[in-house]
């Protein structure tokens, strides 16, 4: 259903409500086999130990976005900077998702929603305390105590623009905090409000991820640069994210794989994308100043950063918002939260593609007309080819003179044309020089030094042995 959506032409209402209810039912059925899992005895735990209240505070901060659009204020408030413990990092995501999506649900606009994160010590063993507290409608006191029973709906008169509940989602969420050794409860009055508390037991039996050490003074004063794990070789992801607590949870999941830097605002990232020309981007949508769509739309329009990849993160869901961010030229979108394989995944198949890329660009001139979505490449890369052919005789043509050519800095050429091609400045003058040298050893009749003074060589010697390199055979061999 949700992938035929894509060959529907018109009707943009339809299928945005064909979308919305698509997504409903795959979650609803996926939370129905979950069950099954659960009653079969085959949903498994995977427990890691780490500071919990970052990933806490993730959950909660992919949610700003939709409670602005209702008019909401939501709040995340904890008492202590870091709970390090055992936790299952899907099953919380679930629990999180299904108690903020009714406190935001059922609360209307100008409310609160707070969540509230504590550590309690009940004497034997010490929990987790999660409060999540609403200003909303409230649920009738008859039906608090079959609220977390399988199938029970509430219904309410005057209700009929709220989505209508299932009675499976609280259901699950409590059998998993049941499964996770927690427990639930909730309080709650018609017309003023409800409190979900969770307590899920502090345990430290688990492989320890050392990654999400950092205390929350250690996030306020350490630096991108500081927290690098990745080797020198690894590529650059720049990372574009107002709140500086989802830039960290999304740090810590790449770092040992990229050299990760970071930008607070859309305007601050145009400005590093265009300084450091990463590899791959990973944008907010809502952000100051510029947001992730105009981010996305200046980025793809300038030549300096055309070919970088870039992912959308966004609390919007909808089908429309979906589109507005592949119009504006995103590779992938992706909606908060999200799960951290999903991301991973995302990344490896764009860095795929830049392989692929490089495959097209490896004999640069290309056959033929590309694909749209190449053109500002091949006319980059043509007008490299050019200003280098141009000065092909002049020895004192190097890199900084054809990064004066191109109205580019050096790191900037550099990096473009390495991502595109795989080769540095410096390669790619000498290929084009010995590309040259070898039409002239078919074409003419001048020896091998003449040649090499010809197509910008000041040593014939280094002429042959570059040649050698690059054809396998040498200048007389070649000529032979």
């Amino acid at each position: 259903i949700l992938g035929l959506i894509g060959n529907i032409r018109g009707y943009p209402e339809e299928r945005d409500l064909i979308h919305r209810n698509g997504r409903n039912l795959l979650r609803m059925i996926n939370e129905l086999l979950d069950i099954s899992k659960l009653d079969a005895g085959q949903l498994n735990v995977k427990l890691k130990q780490a500071n919990i209240v970052p990933y806490l505070q993730y959950l909660s901060e992919s949610f700003y976005s939709m409670a602005e659009e209702n008019g909401i204020q939501l709040t995340f408030y904890t008492e202590q900077s870091e709970i390090v413990m055992d936790y299952d990092e899907d099953k919380i995501q679930h629990i999180v998702y299904n108690l903020l999506s009714n406190a935001l649900k059922y609360t209307p606009e100008k409310g609160k929603v707070i969540v509230h994160v504590n550590q309690i010590d009940q004497g034997q063993s010490i929990f987790l305390q999660l409060k999540i507290k609403d200003t909303g409608i409230g649920i009738p006191a008859d039906h608090l105590p079959h609220l977390f029973k399988r199938f029970h709906q509430i219904s309410r008169s005057g209700d009929s623009n709220k989505a209508q509940s299932t009675g499976i989602g609280l259901a699950f969420t409590k059998e998993l905090v049941t499964l996770l050794e927690g427990n639930i409860a909730v309080e709650s009055t018609e017309g003023l409000g409800t409190t979900v508390e969770l307590q899920l037991p502090v345990r430290h039996t688990a492989t320890l991820e050392e990654a999400w050490f950092a205390h929350e003074s250690a996030q306020r004063t350490i630096s991108p640069e500081d927290l690098h794990l990745a080797g020198p070789n690894a590529p650059v992801l720049l990372i574009i994210e107002d709140n500086r607590d989802v830039a960290f949870y999304i740090r810590t999941i790449l770092q040992t794989t990229y050299q990760v830097q970071t930008a607070n605002n859309g305007l601050t990232g145009i400005e590093r994308a265009i300084e450091l020309i990463p590899d791959i981007i990973i944008s907010d949508v809502m952000m100051p100043k510029k947001d992730g769509f105009e981010v996305c739309e200046t980025l793809k329009a300038d030549q300096r950063t055309s070919h970088i990849p870039i992912i959308l993160l966004t609390a919007k869901a909808s089908y429309q918002d979906r589109i507005e961010g592949l119009k504006f030229g995103a590779d992938a979108y992706l909606t908060k939260p999200f799960h951290r394989q999903e991301l991973l995944i995302r990344l490896e198949k764009l860095v795929e593609i830049r392989r692929t890329l490089q495959q097209r660009y490896a004999n640069f001139p290309v056959t033929g007309s590309g694909p749209t979505q190449h053109k500002m490449e091949d006319a980059f890369l043509q007008q490299l080819h050019e200003h280098t052919q141009a000065r092909l005789e002049d020895p004192e043509f190097n890199v900084p003179e054809l990064a004066k050519s191109m109205a580019m800095s050096q790191m900037q050429v550099y990096r473009k044309l390495k991502a595109l091609t795989g080769k540095t400045p410096s390669r790619f003058i000498r290929t084009l020089r010995l590309q040259r040298g070898r039409e002239l050893l078919q074409s003419t009749d001048l020896t091998v030094s003449e040649i090499a003074y010809q197509v910008g060589f000041s040593d014939p010697n280094y002429f042959s042995r570059t040649f050698q390199q690059e054809f396998k055979r040498s200048p007389s061999d070649f000529r032979k």
